[in-house]
């Protein structure tokens, strides 16, 4: 899943693709010719600390970028990063295939519904709190087995409403600490219990680039390695800013498992 950020602040690529349809899409080419089988785009910046856009931005922003690569890219499924209900829904119509939402549904009670008329395929993931506090939410009694609780209930809503395709997504970077990411990293297979797809997301964030004191710029050496590691714990998908890198991951991993 290759990141595609239509926004100003993002930690990595803040400002590079917003307001350019031509440079967003050719972003697009350059990683589906890299070989992403997902472009993940989104309009709103969820680090932590971020404050949420409007509806309207984001739709502002969203909508002539999907139209332009489902017209020049028919086959690339087309994830939507969003924790509004009318965005994925507008832009599920124009041709989106999988609703990203970083909140678990906690921030728009509508979107729930919305994945559940649509059947879009919905990546849940574990949030405590909005983007502006989350770091203030680290306090777990156990982090396996409160977030575990977490994906339950939300399943169990989703299954009632009709969702049918739910991927997860730990939420690495979102209310936890660094050692706290580390240790989720060390279990992703752990969470396989709930016999759905696992999506990481770890690409150049700060629980790499933070212990050893270098820039997000700096941190994809680390990324590859952290990218296999997730790999090698049953992650399915991995959510990236370099995706001919992670590609090449992939496909020496795929050696080791069918060479065993």
């Amino acid at each position: 899943m290759g990141i595609l950020n239509l926004t100003n602040d993002s930690f990595f690529d803040g400002g590079k693709y917003i307001n350019n349809v031509e440079k967003a899409v050719n972003h697009a080419k350059e990683m589906i010719n890299d070989g992403a089988d997902i472009i993940d785009i989104g309009a709103c910046s969820t680090r932590p600390g971020a404050n949420l856009v409007s509806k309207d931005e984001e739709l502002e922003q969203l909508i002539p970028i999907i139209k332009q690569i489902r017209k020049q890219f028919p086959d690339t499924i087309i994830s939507i990063d969003t924790v509004w209900a009318e965005v994925a829904k507008e832009t599920l119509k124009e041709g989106a295939n999988i609703i990203n939402d970083i909140s678990a549904g906690q921030f728009d009670d509508e979107l729930f519904k919305v994945i559940g008329q649509t059947k879009a395929p919905y990546i849940l993931t574990h949030t405590p709190s909005t983007p502006d506090n989350m770091q203030e939410k680290t306090n777990y009694n156990n982090i396996f087995l409160d977030i575990s609780k977490y994906f339950a209930d939300k399943i169990e809503i989703l299954r009632n409403m009709g969702v049918v395709d739910i991927i997860l997504d730990l939420g690495f970077g979102f209310g936890k600490t660094i050692d706290q990411n580390y240790f989720l990293l060390n279990h992703i297979d752990d969470f396989k219990t709930f016999g759905l797809p696992i999506l990481t997301g770890i690409s150049r964030k700060t629980m790499i680039h933070k212990p050893l004191e270098i820039t997000p710029q700096q941190a994809l050496n680390g990324t590859t390695f952290l990218h296999a590691f997730a790999l090698m714990n049953s992650s399915n998908i991995l959510r990236v800013h370099d995706v001919k890198e992670a590609k090449q991951c992939v496909q020496l991993f795929k050696l080791i498992e069918n060479n065993k």
